[in-house]
């Protein structure tokens, strides 16, 4: 198989033919052929192929091809040469989301983001983004966002993509039947579909404790703990995280507290206030828990608290944003330090947690040992990352680990995030890491597409 880059042109001639440069003849290995198939995603229409004399790599279509296999734009982008004449443009990359019917925000919160996917990919490749209501399923189409020169989306119908990067919104959109039915067919149609959904932490935690290297990394977790197990937990660690397996953004967390001759404390946030209440007994506070919560405390998790190192008193954790990179390995792409605001259960920026670059935050604890600790904790992430590649059934392609080292130095796992938020990004000294962030998702579905040159890799 070759792979060239070339640019691709249109004319309004009707018929179904393909103008191609001597370079680029000569690149593909067409000397002399007088047919191939042109294949665009699952697309292909044979085509009669002439030679004219152009320097550099250039391929005109006639209106005839363009609209056979639906070329969503003139431009630059990648050429494979396959087997039997065939010929593949693309890749096709597709951004799988949702969100609101609204022309200037389509996709809601997250439209920014796409559009830097789009603006980003599209001298690489042709990248568009979809609900999960614009696939025909019957004509094998999709209904797609195109990004113009302008920066306004452009509807246009492509067939299915190559590669699907999944950033559905929400963990209630995903386990829905209509969305199992569309990643099934997805795979049975060996579409690489990556970040699969999103994690539930007690799945995680099972996962982990397959491999015992990476397992030392995590704290004792267990899931759906009985008031027996709740009250060991508290005998022997004095203090630990109440939290819902699925939950996100630090919502219904308990950090809850033993003092042997004070009672049980409870610190949570309610109505955007941190709150601490004290209990006499344990019985007293599971009974709070459990008139606060009923049932739902079913599908939380209890978690060993660990003493991390802290700032002016305030303790801190790292999130690290990992990616696949273009040649398939894990690498760490950026890191945020958080500071839990005054009386918070969590780091969260929204609970008045305050983000820093690594090195402010370690250079404060450690001094000159900063870089030292930062390798330490950079080289535990990525094992981590591959421990869970290998344990999970599905692409992974992105992870948004929450670390925290002790104040021995140890580091810990305490989440992992299949689709990881991107605020750590906005932190003035990590906007280069959020432009590295997006190429490494593209690079990615470049390497997940086989639309990769061998001397890239």
């Amino acid at each position: 198989m070759s792979l060239t880059f070339c640019n691709v042109h249109f004319t309004k001639q009707p018929q179904r033919v393909v103008y191609v440069s001597g370079a680029l003849m000569k690149s593909l290995k067409l000397t002399g052929k007088k047919n191939i198939r042109l294949r665009l995603g699952k697309d292909a229409t044979p085509t009669m192929i002439k030679p004219i004399k152009r320097a550099g790599n250039h391929l005109y279509l006639a209106s005839g091809v363009k609209s056979a296999i639906k070329v969503p734009k003139s431009g630059g982008v990648y050429l494979r040469n396959l087997q039997n004449d065939e010929v593949q443009l693309g890749p096709l990359v597709g951004i799988l989301s949702d969100g609101p019917a609204s022309s200037s925000q389509p996709f809601g919160s997250r439209t920014g983001f796409i559009k830097q996917l789009l603006r980003e990919g599209s001298n690489k490749c042709y990248i568009f983004a979809f609900m999960p209501r614009d696939i025909n399923w019957q004509q094998e189409q999709v209904y797609g966002y195109f990004l113009t020169s302008s920066g306004k989306f452009e509807r246009k119908m492509v067939p299915l993509p190559d590669v699907v990067y999944n950033r559905l919104p929400s963990r209630r959109a995903e386990t829905s039947p209509y969305i199992n039915q569309l990643r099934e067919r997805f795979m049975r149609k060996r579409i690489p579909y990556f970040n699969w959904s999103f994690f539930n932490k007690s799945d995680i935690y099972k996962l982990l404790e397959n491999d015992g290297a990476a397992n030392r990394y995590v704290p004792e977790t267990h899931s759906n703990p009985s008031t027996e197990k709740m009250r060991e937990m508290l005998d022997h660690h004095h203090f630990v995280y109440y939290k819902p397996s699925a939950g996100s953004l630090g919502h219904g967390i308990y950090r809850l507290t033993y003092l042997p001759k004070k009672g049980y404390f409870a610190r949570y946030r309610r109505g955007g206030k941190n709150v601490l209440l004290r209990f006499t007994t344990f019985e007293a506070l599971m009974r709070m828990l459990r008139s606060r919560h009923g049932q739902n405390l079913q599908n939380y998790i209890v978690q060993q608290g660990i003493r991390l190192i802290e700032i002016d008193g305030c303790p801190i954790d790292f999130r690290f944003h990992m990616h696949k990179n273009g040649s398939n390995q894990w690498i760490v792409v950026g890191i945020g330090a958080k500071k839990a605001g005054r009386g918070s259960v969590t780091t969260h920026l929204k609970n008045g947690g305050a983000l820093l670059t690594p090195q402010q935050a370690l250079g404060r604890v450690f001094g000159a040992r900063a870089d030292e600790v930062l390798q330490r904790a950079k080289t535990t992430a990525i094992k981590l990352a591959e421990s869970l590649e290998v344990q999970h059934r599905h692409l992974l392609g992105e992870i948004g680990f929450d670390l925290g080292i002790d104040q021995d130095e140890d580091i810990w796992m305490f989440e992992a995030n299949a689709k990881p938020g991107r605020s750590i990004f906005r932190h003035p000294s990590l906007r280069a890491e959020g432009k590295a962030s997006i190429e490494h998702i593209l690079e990615h579905c470049l390497y997940l597409s086989k639309f990769r040159r061998r001397d890239e890799m």
